[in-house]
């Protein structure tokens, strides 16, 4: 199975942006638009709950929506308000050391993946990150320093919210601090369960455990895998491993002072790295952000991918990954 990441860099919304989306808006639409239209919020719903809840980016969102064809489909897309659900698998951790470094795997079904680190500077703000749908990053970087990721939290429940990628992506447009993404998280409602690490360049850190039907709580966690307080779902979390990858890193924490290197690598082999590829769960990328250097590195078994606010290149790579062409998700 192939699979190609692209770096782009674009400051603001532009020509770049617009043909990418309209590259990948006929896969977008497909999913989005599964269960029909009207399960999903109309254009007016989507567009008041960007301005009730995020307003300094509503006007960016309508500059998106413009590039991107200006359709009703696309807006209320692009809003990510009560869209379809959709489960990951993911594991993250905070190094334990003195310089603030996150590493985190990404688990997903690689047919639903935008393979793109976006480089954009919307609103005078520099962000870098992992692209999901052109307008949310399921991980991302600012040039404050500040870094946040995502898991997903392992609860069924769906309710009125945002898609959790918009909410990174609003964290890192309007925040420099962990004190200030801890009060967005707490503020703005997300359509299904998530865990949300933060970091700053302080080494101030927090996991929030988002869910769409209690009130978010805020942790000093440093790891984050496909649970939160407990496990709720329990074949879920059978079949993601989240308890035994949850040990396994509260463990490297407590009992093995290493380097950056060595936990950077932990998360390269199992029980961290998944090849559950058919199943919509196999780790597509391992990520190392490093808030004091404004820079990340995607990292592969035997390839290093190094991005930074200084140096950043537009090129790609090129992978080849254990499974079939197109992935399954797992049913639970």
């Amino acid at each position: 199975m192939a699979l190609v990441f692209r770096a782009i860099s674009e400051d603001q919304p532009g020509p770049k942006w617009a043909g990418l989306f309209a590259d990948y808006w006929p896969s977008y639409h497909a999913w989005w638009a599964r269960e029909g239209l009207r399960s999903r919020p109309t254009y007016l719903e989507s567009r008041r709950a960007i301005r009730t809840h995020m307003p300094e980016i509503a006007d960016l969102y309508e500059e998106l929506c413009e590039l991107a064809g200006g359709s009703d489909s696309a807006a209320r897309f692009l809003s990510f308000y009560c869209p379809p659900r959709y489960l990951a698998g993911c594991s993250q951790a905070i190094w334990p050391g003195d310089d603030p470094l996150l590493v985190r795997n990404y688990d997903y079904n690689p047919d639903a993946f935008d393979a793109i680190v976006l480089k954009t500077r919307w609103q005078g703000r520099g962000v870098i990150g992992t692209s999901d749908g052109l307008f949310g990053l399921v991980d991302g970087i600012n040039d404050a320093g500040l870094v946040v990721s995502l898991t997903f939290g392992g609860r069924r429940e769906v309710g009125q919210g945002f898609g959790v990628p918009l909410i990174l992506r609003y964290i890192l447009q309007t925040c420099t601090t962990t004190e200030e993404a801890g009060d967005v998280l707490t503020r703005i409602p997300c359509h299904m369960s998530y865990n949300v690490t933060v970091l700053d360049e302080r080494r101030r850190f927090l996991t929030a455990y988002l869910t769409p039907d209690r009130p978010t709580l805020l942790t000093h966690a440093a790891v984050a895998t496909n649970h939160q307080e407990r496990v709720e779902w329990t074949s879920h979390a059978r079949f993601t491993a989240t308890v035994e990858r949850e040990r396994f890193l509260l463990q490297r924490l407590t009992l093995h002072p290493e380097t950056q290197a060595k936990f950077i690598g932990a998360f390269l082999k199992p029980p961290l790295y998944s090849t559950a590829f058919t199943s919509g769960f196999g780790t597509l990328y391992t990520a190392a952000y490093r808030p004091r250097r404004r820079a990340l590195e995607l990292q592969w078994p035997g390839r290093v991918w190094e991005k930074s606010f200084d140096v950043f290149e537009e090129d790609s790579v090129a992978l080849s990954m254990p499974g079939p062409t197109a992935a399954r998700q797992a049913q639970f």
